[in-house]
């Protein structure tokens, strides 16, 4: 038997937790035997101190078997997902799947809820009408079966160890520990019973990591945990200094992703998700090489099987796959607004925290956990870094609903979009998109 109170010790000491005290822990704190206050006492010895690879793969691996893994044996076919660590306007999923589905590969993705500025990929799938993402495993796998393609929200026995962990990280201020980010990534990846990994890890302004520095540390700690784990993982280190795509806002997103799909709309947004999804092709063995992948991606497009991909998991999760075609059945706001460039120049920053605080302020995103989401409101972005503007030329377009306090949050809005769109005369390059990639 442990005693709580030496492991915390140890720990802030600077010594090796051993996998049996790990496992005691993960276990302990999960079934509620471990109280709140001595885990948030360990996580922060753990935020200054860390976990070196091997308390960080039994971290990860005690998380794991706290709950279910997802057996899916039954499907021959590779078995790829991806994960992005978050940002404004960061919608790869909606386009990457579909198109990966469409090639071969599976995708049995697990995604989560926004909290903040970044956005949910759940909250924006659930602007389909009808669409469902609280599957069971057995019908998880019978969809992936069928269409190769599923994408749901974190089940109850799904990692337990992770939803009482993550709670506890958010409220105690060790939420950046890149040991707890790698652990909290890949144990839900892992349980998916995914084969390999694509790793979208965002810096910049509107990124969970601000330098490239931090970026790098926790891109080259999930691959080397993954392949720990036997997993084949790839990371690719993005831009997020200015939003990705042109729409922010859950409704308004989903239908840049169906343009895209269809190819209609070739942008920044387009050229990520068709990298990240060459990437998972290469993984899965789908295509040798990363010219053969991108040329089978853009079959995919071209072809239409991305998007008809896009219309069977809408309709396999209950959804009206409709939507795809008809955009006035998806969520729309009451009202645009049109915010204007200040000055005459070129577009230097457009900051993306600022963009999306703006947009949450105006419902698109929650500031608490149980904040209801408006999944009509947001923003179109008319120009990017790089753009020439005149004095008066619209920048965006503001998409709000009315509200007891909308002058107020307009205000608001306005406020933020103005310290965003940083104009000015020098000449400016748009930055680059993919800054890294570690294998």
């Amino acid at each position: 038997m442990f005693r709580m109170y030496e492991l915390i010790k140890k720990k802030r000491d600077r010594k090796e937790l051993t996998t049996e005290e790990i496992k005691w822990i993960i276990n302990g704190y999960t079934k509620g035997e471990i109280p709140d206050y001595q885990v948030s006492a360990l996580l922060m010895a753990i935020y200054f101190n860390g976990l070196n690879d091997r308390e960080l793969f039994d971290w990860t691996e005690a998380m794991i078997k706290t709950g279910e893994v997802i057996d899916l044996s039954s499907i021959k076919l590779p078995k790829i997902d991806k994960h992005s660590t978050g940002g404004v306007g960061d919608k790869t999923s909606f386009i990457l799947a579909p198109i990966a589905a469409a090639c071969g590969v599976v995708v049995p993705m697990i995604s989560g809820r926004g909290l903040g500025h970044t956005g949910g990929t759940l909250d924006k799938l659930e602007s389909v009408p009808g669409i469902r993402t609280d599957i069971s495993n057995k019908e998880f796998v019978s969809i992936l079966q069928k269409h190769r393609i599923c994408l749901i929200g974190q089940t109850k026995n799904l990692v337990p160890a992770d939803k009482k962990l993550y709670a506890l990280r958010d409220v105690t201020g060790t939420v950046e520990s890149i040991q707890l980010i790698c652990s909290s990534i890949m144990s839900k990846k892992i349980s998916e019973g995914i084969d390999g990994l694509v790793l979208d890890v965002k810096v910049g302004q509107g990124a969970f990591m601000k330098t490239m520095k931090d970026a790098r540390a926790l891109a080259q700690a999930l691959v080397n945990l993954g392949k720990k784990m036997n997993k084949k993982v790839v990371a690719l280190i993005t831009d997020m200094n200015q939003p990705l795509g042109q729409n922010v806002g859950n409704s308004l997103e989903m239908i840049e992703c169906f343009d895209v799909l269809k190819g209609k709309v070739v942008n920044d947004l387009s050229y990520l998700s068709c990298e990240l999804a060459a990437h998972m092709l290469l993984l899965g063995k789908v295509a040798s090489t990363i010219q053969e992948a991108r040329a089978k991606v853009a079959n995919a497009i071209v072809s239409g099987d991305a998007i008809n991909k896009m219309k069977e998991m809408i309709e396999a999760q209950g959804g009206d796959p409709s939507v795809v075609d008809d955009y006035t059945k998806l969520p729309q706001a009451k009202h645009t607004k049109i915010f204007v460039a200040k000055q005459k120049g070129i577009i230097q920053n457009i900051n993306a925290e600022e963009v999306g605080l703006a947009a949450m302020s105006l419902g698109a995103g929650r500031e608490r956990v149980d904040s209801k989401i408006d999944h009509a409101v947001g923003f179109v972005l008319l120009k990017k870094v790089g753009d020439k503007v005149n004095k008066g030329d619209p920048l965006l377009v503001i998409h709000y609903n009315d509200g007891e306090r909308i002058k107020e949050v307009l205000e608001s809005v306005q406020f933020r979009l103005d310290r965003a769109f940083k104009i000015d005369k020098k000449p400016v390059k748009p930055p680059k998109l993919i800054k890294e990639i570690i294998r």
